[in-house]
């Protein structure tokens, strides 16, 4: 039976590039490989560099799935390195690192060719439908400047939020893992990519219109008022479908406001004072650029500017702010799911030079 491998968390071009040598690279490793959704798949490509990689990564990580992270890092917190760019040759090493494929001795028999076999040794060709990746977590290569202080709530300096994931509406239902039916917060659903449609979400009389593709949403100036849509759980059926009277309701909402804005709330809050998922709570996080900051959270600024100094503990960074752990905690939690925080990458120890003998010191003279 092939191995199931799924792709997420990544731009389009990505996505198209990797769809093109996973025929290639799947033969080089032996076609021990089928491409499906990475709701069906064992092993999911994530790109780690990519807004909507950590949390895709979190995600996954949860699931019991073995992630393969795309990065150009030299390291990757994920299962597996998969090297960023990844062509046939780069992706078939690892997928015969994950599944080894033992080559045929010369003169040995070969495997037998589909027809020599029996029916029930055959192994079903892949459905194209079910085969198709899927589309959730994939976002625009561009980033998208949004550090305008006029925007609501922000007092974001200098800061370039990435874009959300573009969805195709031609892409069939069935292979959207929004056909997942269990429930789960709105940060997950964030950071998969949504339904594949815009949706409407309302708890405690406060509403939010989100559009995916577009990566904006429609919903209160101030965040603090969307805490209980961010502490619910929702399942496929709570987003869809699509409201008929769109426009209507967002024009009586307000302006549209970026994604990035509503991941980084959800997922502060989803954490409630304790790291997510997968994250060591004794590493050293740091952050990687200025992250936006809100007006309804102060001491976010004395957080930042402390973390931008250079990785540290939690403990390390509540000691210096006189905030508390936990709301350190939160703020590391909303970066990470947006890019904008990651643990320390340790450095890898440089090689120790050879000891020279008497002959080499004095050729060095």
């Amino acid at each position: 039976m092939p191995l199931k491998l799924g792709l997420t968390g990544m731009d389009q071009s990505t996505r198209a590039r990797l769809e093109s040598t996973f025929a290639e690279a799947n033969a080089l490793a032996g076609n021990g490989w089928q491409l499906v959704t990475d709701d069906e798949a064992s092993h999911v490509i994530v790109d780690m560099d990519s807004m909507y990689g950590p949390m895709s990564w979190l995600r996954l990580h949860a699931d019991g799935k073995q992630v393969i992270g795309l990065t150009v890092a030299p390291r990757t917190q994920a299962d597996y390195h998969l090297p960023q760019p990844a062509d046939a040759g780069i992706l078939a090493s690892v997928l015969r690192q994950i599944a080894p494929v033992e080559p045929h001795p010369a003169g040995r028999t070969p495997a037998p060719e589909a027809g020599d076999q029996l029916p029930e040794e055959r192994t079903a060709p892949p459905d194209e439908e079910q085969a198709a990746p899927g589309v959730f977590g994939s976002i625009p290569p561009a980033t998208e400047e949004l550090g305008d202080p006029a925007e609501p709530g922000s007092t974001a300096v200098g800061q370039v939020m990435p874009a959300a994931p573009t969805v195709d509406p031609a892409t069939p239902a069935a292979t959207r893992p929004s056909d997942d039916r269990r429930p789960r917060r709105l940060d997950e659903w964030l950071a998969s990519g949504g339904p594949g449609h815009r949706f409407a979400l309302e708890r405690d009389g406060v509403e939010i219109l989100v559009d995916p593709a577009a990566g904006r949403y429609h919903g209160p100036a101030l965040l603090k008022p969307l805490a209980g849509l961010a502490a619910a759980e929702f399942t496929a059926e709570d987003l869809g479908p699509e409201p008929e009277d769109w426009d209507t309701r967002a024009a009586a909402i307000g302006p549209a406001q970026p994604l990035s804005r509503l991941l980084w709330f959800a997922a502060l809050q989803a954490g409630n004072g304790e790291l997510l998922p997968g994250f060591d709570p004794g590493a050293r996080y740091q952050l990687l650029k200025w992250p936006q900051t809100e007006r309804e959270f102060p001491r976010h600024f004395r957080i930042a500017t402390v973390m931008m100094r250079g990785a540290a503990r939690l403990e390390e960074i509540a000691a210096t702010t006189g905030v508390p752990l936990e709301e350190v905690v939160d703020f590391v939690n909303a970066n990470l799911a947006t890019g904008f925080a990651r643990p320390e990458q340790p450095e890898t120890p440089a090689p120790a030079a050879p000891r020279q003998g008497l002959f080499g010191r004095l050729r060095g003279r």
